[in-house]
């Protein structure tokens, strides 16, 4: 609902005679992990084209690559991610900007909105952020990270996943991410509202049948790993995250089944891929 009116203004707003008209952009924001090619490591080419054809100039987009396996506030992650965004916003004259997130890229990013004052470049990054497409962003942590960083031999198993112990891992425990929501982030319960729009896709589960035809959309070795990891989860998870992980911050955009073709649920890999229309959703969104 909210959403909805939110964007019927934006138009209205462009439409309305006097104004000069938006020029939009998307950001593609990553999750956990030391990226430098972040366009075929993390998203591919193919999500990423899919999208950005929703853009009047297809040429108005940004694949981040940063070191995201610091804590958010670290010049490495948020001060990495606020020079990209920074520099693609004023070269590119971006006034409209569409960030798109993925996991842990959704805290760093989060980081940025709830603290305008910690770097100059975060105003100027707010004012042109229209909206932010959280895709299963760990916004409460993960009982995964604490299995992680108590260093049992289950760390072995969700090396692939994690990376391991690094400090990024280490933040996204629960009861860290719960400190950082009450003390340093907007957005989730009881906490000031984030000053841009923070909606999330919520994973819901994962499907990994050797006859189900949806678990090889975004590689079948992933789906098989995650439905191993989703022992230790909650029944509402995408095998990384819980359901209320993913919507402890901002709003609700929809659960996967609500909007993905056939009604498909998104595991964790696969809410970075272009598997059941994802790819058409954000880029109709643009």
């Amino acid at each position: 609902m909210f959403r909805s009116v939110s964007a019927l203004l934006l138009c209205a707003c462009l439409l309305s005679p006097g104004l000069v008209h938006a020029v939009t952009g998307v950001a593609f924001v990553h999750g956990t992990g030391r990226q430098t090619n972040a366009l075929n490591d993390y998203w591919t080419q193919d999500f990423v084209n899919s999208v950005r054809q929703g853009l009047p100039n297809t040429a108005n987009y940004l694949v981040v690559n940063c070191d995201f396996e610091q804590y958010m506030w670290d010049s490495r992650a948020a001060g990495c991610l606020a020079t990209q965004l920074h520099g693609f916003i004023t070269s590119r004259g971006i006034t409209d900007l569409v960030v798109i997130t993925h996991s842990n890229g959704g805290n760093v990013m989060r980081w940025i909105l709830s603290n305008p004052t910690y770097d100059s470049r975060y105003p100027t990054i707010i004012q042109r952020t229209r909206w932010v497409n959280a895709l299963a962003p760990s916004s409460a942590g993960t009982p995964l990270a604490d299995a992680v960083i108590a260093g049992n031999m289950f760390e072995n198993a969700l090396g692939w996943l994690l990376g391991y112990q690094n400090d990024a891992v280490r933040m996204q425990q629960v009861s860290w991410m719960a400190y950082y929501n009450q003390n340093n982030l907007a957005g989730t319960s009881g906490r000031p509202a984030l000053p841009k729009g923070f909606w999330n896709v919520v994973g819901s589960d994962v499907s990994s049948g050797v006859f189900s035809g949806n678990a090889y959309c975004g590689g079948y070795a992933q789906s098989v790993g995650l439905e191993f990891t989703q022992n230790w989860l909650a029944g509402c998870s995408d095998g990384f995250l819980n359901c209320t992980s993913q919507n402890a911050a901002g709003q609700l955009w929809f659960y996967d089944y609500q909007r993905s073709s056939s009604g498909y649920v998104l595991n964790h890999n696969q809410s970075r891929r272009p598997c059941f229309g994802l790819d058409t959703i954000l880029r109709n969104d643009l």
